[in-house]
Parts: structure tokens; C-alpha cells; sequence
């Protein structure tokens, strides 16, 4: 009979979710910052995706990676698929409520906000793959030049540099994301990721 008091070991034969979370908020990321960049309309595309693929497909990659055991993944899925769908309400909530539309030092506080929180994770990514450094330095930038623009309004030409700033960040993510997606099913590195050596 087997000792009930020894822990069980269960192999984990669950699917790898952070090539579902990176596409989500790589491929949203991307479209946004079309906008922002003055290529595309702010519209109702990019609002939809934000609230269904960068908003929910990022949350439920975020509570599989719970289930993996991975903190860093869970944090930064949860997160920012929950800053998709608050920015989401940002554009939509004063559509209801005409009186509470956001001013600039609002947007700029919200923003900065997110780019110190980013940055914290960004220091994390040493730890991980130079892939996951560019995705989180790049994003850390661009809340930052996102959150200047409400502050100091440097005009059109700073939000277009902004704007493709982000579609590097997105494009990064979708890069980062495609690699652990092909590397798994090639079995081999199809696409590099600079994995970081852990002492």
C-alpha cells in the first residue's frame, strides 16, 4: 500500500499559454499604436480587440500560467490584460457618464503608473531571455512617452514616433511569442530567444 503521507508527483502535461499571451498583447499593442502613429482611425476594431483578445485571451493566459506554477507569467498576462480592458473602459465609460471623462494629468498618472509597474517587470526579464528584455524595455518606453504626451503635449510628430515605437513593442512580443510557439513544435530553435543562463 502506498504511503499516504509521501507527496504525489504530477507530471505536468498542460500546453505552454505564453505564445497565447504574447500574440494577445503583441498583436493588440501593434494595432493601437497604428493609431497612435496616424496610419489607421481609432475604431471600433481596436476597442473590440482590446477587450476580447488583448483584454480576455491575456487574463486566461495569465491563470494558466498559475496553473504552471509560473509567477512572473501570471503577473504579467493578469495584468495586462486587465489594463486592456480598463483602457478599454477609459475610451467607452464617458459615452455613460459625460461628467467623468478623463483629463490629460489623469491619463498621464494612469500611464506613468503602468511604466513603473513595467519597469519593475522588465528587471525580472534578466532572469529570463533577451526576447522578454526587449518586450519589457520597449513597453516600459512607451508608457512613458505615451504618459509625457498627456503631460507636456509635445505635438504630433512625438506621438508619431510613439506610435511606431509601440508597433516595434507589439511586433516584439509577436516575435518572442511565435519563437516559443515554433521552437516547441520544431523541438529545436527555429527562432533564437537569447535565454538567459541561470547561476
Amino acid at each position: 500500500m502506498a504511503d499516504l503521507a509521501s507527496p504525489l508527483s504530477i507530471k505536468d502535461n498542460t500546453a505552454n499559454p505564453a505564445p497565447l499571451g504574447l500574440f494577445a498583447f503583441g498583436t493588440t499593442t501593434i494595432l493601437l499604436n497604428l493609431a497612435n502613429a496616424g496610419v489607421i482611425k481609432l475604431s471600433i476594431v481596436i476597442l473590440s480587440m482590446g477587450i476580447f483578445y488583448g483584454g480576455l485571451a491575456q487574463v486566461i493566459a495569465g491563470c494558466l500560467e498559475w496553473k504552471k506554477n509560473n509567477t512572473f507569467g501570471t503577473t504579467a498576462f493578469l495584468s495586462y490584460g486587465f489594463f486592456w480592458l480598463t483602457l478599454v473602459a477609459i475610451f467607452l465609460l464617458p459615452s455613460f457618464f459625460p461628467n467623468q471623462a478623463p483629463d490629460d494629468p489623469s491619463l498621464g498618472w494612469y500611464l506613468l503608473i503602468w511604466g513603473l509597474f513595467t519597469l519593475g517587470l522588465f528587471i525580472g526579464t534578466f532572469r529570463l531571455s533577451v526576447a522578454l528584455m526587449v518586450v519589457f524595455g520597449s513597453l516600459t518606453l512607451l508608457f512613458f512617452l505615451l504618459s509625457a504626451e498627456h503631460f507636456a503635449h509635445p505635438g504630433e510628430a512625438f506621438s508619431h514616433f510613439t506610435g511606431y515605437e509601440g508597433i516595434f513593442c507589439g511586433a516584439s512580443a509577436c516575435y518572442t511569442g511565435l519563437a516559443l510557439l515554433l521552437n516547441e513544435v520544431y523541438g529545436g530553435i527555429v527562432l533564437p530567444l537569447g535565454l538567459v543562463r541561470k547561476a
